[in-house]
């Protein structure tokens, strides 16, 4: 039996697919109107496209629940009862740097990619393997990419950015990135995500993922080999 949520739902929902983006059987795909404000051409002034590298781990969080921070999994359940390790491997990193997330309020999470074992992206960190991608609020509320940057600059390891501005299209985003991006990977990385501001809230995502990566190449549960973990300095 799984216990309670803290939050009473999922901690991060999905983001919604690119035109030309590797899909899996229940991964969704962004309308033509959203691709167009995302790659070719804003609706007005007000859209802002910030795109940024897409990292390969497992979806986590940390949430201020009533007053307690608490390390979660994607689904929204403790990440310390989790059956699998690498959750309770973040569960245990959490605790151990709780005064890291002493900036969220109650009702907020920061939510992030855990890097330390590897899924179909191995890595020599450069790094701590939390990455944060999000603050989020009453819910799925998301905060804008400068709150997020400047709530957590000398704290926690964020994305690299690698665009802000104006639409920004795949082909110009994968050159921009490069082969192995700017974190560590020893294998071609994932792809991106394009998050599209406008008017004080962030409107929509949506990502791209290259067509030839392999989901959970190096998951033990699919390789049916060992576990493959990332190798990071500990700070």
């Amino acid at each position: 039996m799984n216990p309670e949520k803290p939050l009473g739902h999922k901690s991060y929902g999905t983001i919604g697919h690119l035109p030309g983006s590797r899909q899996g059987r229940d991964d969704k795909g962004i309308s033509l109107g959203q691709a167009k404000i995302c790659l070719q051409k804003p609706r007005d002034k007000h859209d802002c496209i910030v795109v940024q590298e897409k990292l390969d781990g497992t979806n986590v969080s940390v949430a201020n629940v009533d007053g307690t921070l608490v390390p979660l999994i994607r689904a929204g359940y403790p990440a310390v009862s989790s059956h699998y390790e690498q959750h309770r491997i973040f569960a245990a990193w959490a605790f151990e740097r709780l005064p890291l997330f002493d900036f969220l309020k109650p009702g907020e999470r920061a939510c992030g990619e855990w890097l330390a074992q590897a899924h179909g992206t191995r890595y020599k960190l450069i790094h701590d393997p939390f990455v944060v991608f999000d603050i989020m609020r009453s819910g799925h509320e998301r905060a804008l990419w400068s709150e997020v940057a400047e709530r957590t600059a000398g704290r926690l390891v964020t994305p690299t950015t690698i665009h802000q501005g104006p639409p920004c299209s795949i082909e110009q985003v994968l050159k921009l990135l490069g082969t192995y991006g700017f974190h560590g990977a020893i294998d071609p990385i994932e792809g991106a995500v394009w998050r599209v501001e406008r008017k004080g809230v962030v409107d929509f995502l949506a990502k791209y993922v290259r067509p030839e990566k392999v989901d959970g190449l190096y998951l033990p549960e699919l390789s049916g080999q060992p576990a493959v973990w990332n190798y990071w300095q500990p700070s």
